[in-house]
């Protein structure tokens, strides 16, 4: 079986990990390299999550520093549900590999072109990585094949009642991307919300008792605590959505659409406008966007290949 070429772009966090962790174990993906951006944590934090949970789980990639800001709105990060340190407020042990120092802009651009045309980028935070990348780089665009994101939500929002937060935490760098003309896979609230984990299979995993498995149980405790206040129906596994879409697609439904970022609204900034319901269609219309999963099945895999570990 030819594996797929995967760059994992990532503001680690709980959500981050269980979907890192999972990418290691498809045998259909071949990871590349990851970058980390700030988003859920701030830089400092997300860059040592990846590599500490790398090292946690023997995952040998190299991990790059990516933006520490967004492009031109404030940071916002978000603590209640990752903790200040992005991981629950776990403490994993520091990761001993060399840490890189070649901004992940750079590292993306060379293993793109490394893969001939055919890396898959998967992006589960604030595209601020991509939109330099595309910035720096104007012929990236031709050698990358597909980006999948987790953000963005065809109707609502979470951090705002029109706003996902990856989109929201970098508006102008999402827009940028929508508009590079590379397809685009977009696992908005629309279908992470049903990619969920209840707390008894979260407890299950825990059970297996292996580092991993432990980890990603105890970190994923003020996540369960928050769903459960805000009437969740369990632990939405967001970010692992784009990565099991890319190995099994089978898994999801969606609907090809035109997709813009409003970068100048007050109430709405940060809001994907899709034109799947429609009359008006955009004139470009190069996203797919997931609209359901089928939850008994995600939930199964994602169970079976923690379990690994």
């Amino acid at each position: 079986m030819k594996r797929i070429p995967v760059w994992f772009d990532t503001d680690l966090g709980v959500d981050d990990a269980v979907a890192l962790l999972t990418l290691w174990r498809l045998p259909e993906l071949e990871l590349r390299g990851i970058s980390a951006v700030a988003g859920n944590a701030e830089l400092c934090h997300t860059f040592e999550n990846a590599r500490n949970v790398c090292h946690l789980a023997g995952i040998d990639v190299p991990v790059y520093p990516g933006a520490e800001h967004p492009l031109f709105v404030p940071l916002r990060t978000a603590p209640l549900v990752h903790g200040k340190n992005g991981v629950g407020e776990v403490e994993l042990a520091p990761s001993p590999a060399p840490r890189e120092t070649k901004p992940a802009w750079d590292a993306l651009y060379d293993a793109a072109k490394a893969a001939g045309g055919e890396l898959q980028v998967i992006a589960v935070g604030p595209l601020t990585n991509l939109a330099t990348a595309f910035g720096k780089y104007p012929d990236l665009k031709t050698l990358i094949r597909r980006i999948l994101i987790m953000g963005g939500a065809a109707k609502g929002g979470n951090v705002t009642p029109a706003a996902e937060f990856n989109i929201y935490g970098d508006p102008h760098a999402a827009q940028m991307v929508f508009r590079s003309g590379v397809p685009v896979v977009m696992c908005g609230l629309d279908v992470t919300m049903r990619a969920y984990l209840t707390p008894e299979e979260v407890e299950s995993i825990g059970a297996h008792g292996t580092p991993v498995c432990r980890f990603v149980r105890d970190s994923n405790q003020l996540a369960l605590a928050f769903f459960e206040r805000t009437d969740g129906p369990g632990l939405c596994c967001h970010d692992t959505c784009p990565v099991m879409y890319l190995a099994h697609p089978e898994l999801f439904t969606g609907e090809e659409a035109g997709v813009y970022v409003e970068t100048r609204g007050t109430l709405t900034l940060g809001k994907t406008v899709t034109d799947i319901w429609s009359d008006k269609q955009f004139p470009d219309r190069h996203v797919f966007v997931v609209l359901d999963v089928d939850r008994d099945a995600f939930a199964a895999k994602v169970q079976e290949l923690l379990r690994t570990y």
